[in-house]
């Protein structure tokens, strides 16, 4: 379907106002007022991520915590304010129909660089950049944890240094996907071009310490520790940031972030709280802060693995589908772990007002929300009857089997007080249906971490089944939907970079793959994905929803300028902090 002229509209008042009935959203992002007149004058922020970040390039790293500490560095062409509305950051516009950056056959979207920007080493930032980055990405011998971004870039083009032009292989009614939000940035091609492809985790000093065009630079990366960054001199706007530094502590655990900002008054903000309600209302009682929370796309869900991850198989064996999981092959078995799962429960233990019961991949917005409330029931007695009927036995010690093999599972996870509570009542549902689990929890500076080294990242997967919540950027679910394609799987081949957690592969999901990206109808974008949604989840119960999660951060009473963004890094407006007056 065309998009039809004069379908985007402009306002003076915004810097960008995007009306689409293809991607059901409204852009308007209203200049902020300056809250300081000078770089630097508020000294330093700091900011705590327990989960700690462990590499600065977010192409290497599928991890919220990566992604969102490199985009203090790292900037998008456009991004996602905190209406999920897309704004322009490196670029001068959006580009639609309207304007003339998306081409009425929807094959090709041109971006225009703002002029005058510069690198935090002082070089300029050109279309090469850009294009480089595309190659970066998608290079064959490389493993790219962003991949999905790219998906149906056909060529890049630069006509000239501020002017990249994108094309696709067919009509792509959402051409937003390359170089916008926090996932997909753009990188300096002078660090990084000899970093391409295999060498691109060996490049250590540029994965630590990335040249940007954001607010701030690296002065010092320690991983799974500390960030020490400076304002960067070459930003774009004159007066900012107001903060001279900031100092990124990561690792310990949410209880302990939480205390730093609202008891001590250390941090002035703490990233995800994932703890029981009250203990943060307890928290908060000390007066050094608040909390503050949203809701958007994330899922706590658990992920099965489809592929056997016997420590007696090779790696490449391990990663792909040459060796089928030996019992969660069986839809029977993977329905029935789902079935003996009390959501209702988990939410009131572990979320309260902040979460709510889900059986869904992806939850928002409502026009591509399957609503699906199947699961909402906890029925230990039909799991029990689902598995008598497929053969699984039980034994004298209570564990289900059938032809040699146990219902035996390895649940691992990131280490935190909520998500252990989750384990341990999950494991005892399990075991009233004949399932013997073993709980594994792994730091989450480890488990989110990216290393192609460790054997305890959630890509590698060495385990049955895994849980952790992730999200994506912006209203629109394309980009996220589509990591499941098959062959996007993380492998040795890739450097353990990939989106297709579970090794999922279905030709038919693929198919909806491709008439998602090319359809333009908003009510029929709306059914594919909710059909794609349900062939993950509802049909195939390859993933297990639990908890649609809001987000809950911890912000100081002194510290201004920030708005609590769901929809790309909540770091996307550090420009704009600044200490209040007397705090």
């Amino acid at each position: 379907m065309r998009m039809k002229r004069g379908m985007y509209v402009s306002n003076k008042e915004c810097t960008m106002k995007i009306k689409t009935l293809l991607l059901g959203a409204v852009a308007c992002a209203a200049l902020a007022p300056a809250a300081f007149a000078e770089r630097g004058k508020d000294g330093n922020v700091s900011i705590i991520y327990w989960q700690a970040p462990s590499i600065l390039n977010p192409f290497l790293s599928g991890g919220t915590k990566d992604i969102e500490a490199s985009s203090l560095v790292l900037e998008p062409l456009a991004r996602y304010d905190d209406k999920g509305e897309m704004v322009p950051f490196l670029a001068e516009e959006v580009p639609t129909i309207a304007n003339g950056g998306v081409s009425e056959d929807l094959t090709t979207i041109t971006w225009k660089i703002k002029p005058g920007l510069l690198w935090s080493d002082g070089t300029p930032v050109t279309s090469a950049d850009v294009k480089f980055t595309a190659e970066y990405c998608m290079h064959p011998e490389g493993g790219c944890a962003q991949l999905s971004f790219f998906d149906g870039v056909q060529t890049i083009d630069t006509p000239d240094d501020l002017t990249v032009k994108v094309t696709f292989n067919q009509p792509k009614p959402n051409p937003y996907g390359p170089f916008v939000g926090g996932q997909s940035p753009i990188i300096q091609k002078a660090q990084f071009e000899n970093c391409l492809g295999s060498k691109a985790p060996e490049c250590t000093q540029q994965n630590f310490n990335p040249v940007g065009t954001g607010p701030f630079k690296v002065v010092e990366f320690k991983p799974n520790d500390v960030i020490t960054l400076e304002a960067n001199t070459n930003y774009r706007d004159p007066d900012k940031p107001a903060f001279a530094t900031v100092t990124f502590k990561g690792g310990g655990d949410a209880t302990g972030a939480a205390r730093a900002v609202f008891e001590t008054g250390e941090f002035d903000y703490a990233w995800n709280l994932q703890l029981a309600p009250d203990v943060i209302a307890k928290m908060e009682a000390g007066g050094k802060g608040k909390a503050i929370t949203g809701f958007g796309p994330l899922v706590e869900r658990i992920e099965v693995n489809l592929t056997d991850p016997s420590p007696s198989l090779d790696a490449d064996t391990r990663s792909t589908r040459k060796a089928p999981h030996p019992f969660l092959s069986d839809i029977r078995v993977r329905q029935a772990l789902s079935m003996a799962i009390d959501r209702e429960l988990l939410v009131e233990v572990g979320y309260g007002q902040a979460g709510k019961p889900t059986c869904d991949l992806v939850p928002v917005p409502d026009n591509y929300a399957a609503k699906n409330d199947f699961c909402f029931k906890q029925d230990i007695e039909g799991a029990n009857k689902l598995l008598d009927e497929a053969g699984w036995v039980k034994g004298a010690d209570g564990v289900r089997a059938k032809d040699g093999v146990r219902l035996s599972i390895l649940y691992q996870t990131s280490t935190n007080a909520v998500r252990q509570d989750f384990q341990a009542l999950i494991k005892d549902w399990w075991t009233e249906i004949g399932v013997e689990t073993e709980l594994r929890n792994v730091s989450a500076s480890v488990f989110f971490g990216g290393d192609p080294g460790s054997p305890d990242t959630f890509q590698k997967f060495y385990a049955d089944v895994e849980m952790y919540a992730n999200t994506f950027n912006g209203t629109d679910p394309q980009q996220y939907l589509a990591a499941y394609r098959c062959g996007q799987e993380p492998k040795p081949e890739s450097q353990w970079q990939g989106e297709n957690i579970n090794r999922f592969c279905d030709p038919a999901y693929d198919a909806l793959i491709d008439e998602l990206a090319r359809t333009g109808d908003i009510a029929k974008r709306g059914e594919i994905a909710i059909k794609m949604n349900n062939m993950l989840t509802k049909d195939s119960h390859t993933i297990i929803g639990l908890v649609h999660r809001g987000r809950v951060s911890g912000q100081s009473n002194t510290l201004g300028g920030h708005v609590l963004n769901v929809w790309d890094s909540e770091l996307w407006d550090a420009a704009n902090w600044f200490r209040k007056q007397g705090s």
